[in-house]
């Protein structure tokens, strides 16, 4: 089973914490981003993604964040000029499902999700409750075991289609073991808005991780 492969002989925790160093790529419009981030990540709970990335010589930095049922972003040039921020019900719900999604980078709290099995037996279904609402999130395993991917209907508002459900889409290259336990290591995102084919913008690289 997938799951007991990425936990190994850690006992279930109802409250995981993931703080992984991460380097990867964003590609917000036209231009590709390098970045490096530190995230904590508290399945069914909150994130907090902070990051730096760079224009040139110019560095951004900011965070994306999901705490106590709200979400917010908040970029600025060398932590002055502001960029981008924006809060709201649109931001919280298309962090939930980020926070939902990336709850597999913490196999100790699988149990605080509801499984249910999928028609393909290459899948299986977690459902998360996030600040009320229900998020579920397909996950595609190989013959090997390893997790390969995920999809879901994430709420948000790609490439100026105005905001709603699109299909997300992750994409696992590579696992790797942390402290005992199995998490992706490399890995693409990208949406799909129905008009266009599956847009990639995010790539990232896992570089540590620790759980207490």
């Amino acid at each position: 089973m997938w799951a007991a492969r990425a936990s190994g002989s850690t006992p279930p925790s109802s409250r995981a914490f993931y703080p992984p160093p991460a380097a990867g790529s964003l590609t917000p419009s036209t231009t590709t981003l390098a970045f490096t981030a530190t995230q904590i990540l508290v399945p069914a709970s909150g994130f907090i993604w902070a990051a730096t990335a760079k224009v040139g010589a110019l560095p951004i930095l900011g965070f994306d964040r999901f705490t106590d049922g709200s979400g917010e972003m908040r970029w600025r040039i060398g932590g002055v000029v502001p960029v981008n921020s924006e809060r709201g019900r649109d931001v919280t719900e298309s962090a939930a499902g980020r926070l939902a999604g990336e709850a597999i980078f913490v196999p100790t709290g699988f149990p605080l999700a509801r499984w249910t099995a999928d028609l393909n037996e290459s899948a299986t279904q977690a459902t998360w409750t996030v600040a009320g609402h229900e998020e579920t999130v397909r996950l595609e395993i190989g013959e090997d075991g390893a997790l390969r991917g995920l999809q879901m209907q994430r709420w948000g508002n790609p490439d100026g289609q105005g905001f709603g459900r699109y299909r997300f889409t992750v994409t696992i290259d590579a696992e790797r073991r942390f402290t005992g336990i199995t998490i992706p290591a490399q890995l693409r995102a990208g949406w799909e808005t129905g008009s266009t084919s599956e847009s990639e913008f995010f790539r990232a690289e896992i570089t540590d991780a620790r759980f207490r």
